[in-house]
């Protein structure tokens, strides 16, 4: 694999990266009553150590009741969270990495645990968890504006904590991506509407929000995809078009970068040319662009939750596009959630070493 590519250098508005690898943020929970611990920082400190560019964490709740569905979750709010916060940051710092937490709400998404439910209602833009299945309440404007709220103080303490950049999760069918989705976002007043570019007004004031809280030189990420857990066929944008519209929208209100989910990254988003999510939103945006879906092993993460046992893959396919310009950095899962130490075996050459990805890995922060 000829990867020279995915280890120059990356330097963005304070951002100075090693290499163009990105630990692609995976739910773990293995924070006890949604505390990190010793366990959760050292699992994030053998990410540093095997020289991944940038750590974005797995989701962490924002201080609304319930942001999270797993009690074993990790929450960004609190005395005790934020101190374990601290001590994943510098851990991560002591072993020369870069980390960015990402800042999460499920809404209308069930809990896993049938005998746990959150400590309030599930938020949701219309009380609908897919087309036509009620679940969740709509939420009032003092609960919009809380939310809203939520993200901007998570994003706050971020900073403090000397997290070099913060990630917003506005994709996979979550509470942000449940807004931008016609089929979840029926309401009628200001943030609903018959057009994406309207729909995007409640990811924008958070945006906003966030902009204003941690200032203008530092980098706010958001995670948005056009599938959704709820069904993975969905496309917000059916056209060139109507992603500029969708995304110039972000971008204005205060993102520096879209990380740009795909079940598969080698599949074109539009038909007429090859490039992908990530490739069209860097293009229509001219902002820097992640991309990510199923990076270095065979077979895509969906059904490999689901159990299917994945093998090493060729990047050359991968390197071809980011050497091309499409887009600026390369989020990595499973792979990564696997090996600690893949990032080193790829810059050294050593493919012989590279593991098979096991869902069993899912059981243990290895």
């Amino acid at each position: 694999m000829a990867a020279d590519a995915l280890f120059q250098p990356f330097a963005f508005k304070g951002l100075n990266l090693k290499n163009r690898i990105v630990m692609a943020p995976m739910t773990r929970s293995f924070s006890p009553g949604g505390v990190v611990n010793e366990e959760v920082a050292a699992y994030y400190r053998r990410r540093a150590e095997g020289q991944v560019g940038l750590i974005i964490s797995e989701g962490t709740g924002v201080n609304r009741p319930a942001s999270v569905n797993d009690k074993n979750v990790p929450r960004f709010y609190g005395e005790s969270e934020l101190a374990g916060w601290k001590r994943v940051i510098d851990e991560v710092h002591a072993a020369g990495g870069v980390m960015a937490p990402q800042l999460w709400h499920v809404g209308a998404v069930r809990t896993r645990d049938p005998e746990w439910a959150p400590p309030g209602p599930y938020d949701s833009p219309s009380g609908l968890s897919r087309p036509g299945k009620e679940f969740g309440q709509p939420m009032t404007d003092e609960e919009v504006a809380d939310a809203i709220q939520a993200f901007a103080d998570a994003a706050a303490h971020a900073k403090a904590l000397g997290f070099e950049a913060v990630e917003l999760h506005g994709a996979h069918g979550y509470l942000i991506d449940q807004f931008f989705w016609d089929g979840t976002n029926v309401r009628e007043d200001a943030y609903g509407s018959k057009d994406l570019p309207g729909r995007a007004r409640f990811a924008a004031d958070i945006l906003k929000a966030v902009r204003k809280a941690v200032g203008p030189d530092y980098p706010v990420i958001i995670r948005i995809s056009q599938w959704k857990q709820q069904d993975y066929d969905v496309k917000l944008a059916t056209t060139p078009k109507e992603m500029e519209a969708w995304l110039t929208a972000l971008t204005d209100a205060g993102a520096d970068m879209l990380h740009c989910s795909q079940r598969r990254f080698w599949e074109p988003e539009f038909e007429g040319s090859d490039l992908n999510f990530a490739g069209w939103a860097k293009k229509l945006t001219g902002v820097p662009t992640i991309t990510v879906g199923s990076v270095g092993l065979t077979g895509e993460f969906i059904a490999a939750w689901g159990g299917e046992q994945s093998k090493p893959a060729s990047l050359d396919e991968l390197v071809r596009r980011l050497d091309r310009g499409d887009f600026d950095l390369v989020a990595v899962g499973r792979a990564v959630l696997q090996d600690p130490n893949w990032v080193v075996k790829v810059k050294e050459g050593r493919e012989a070493e590279l593991m098979n990805y096991d869902a069993k890995a899912l059981a243990t922060l290895s």
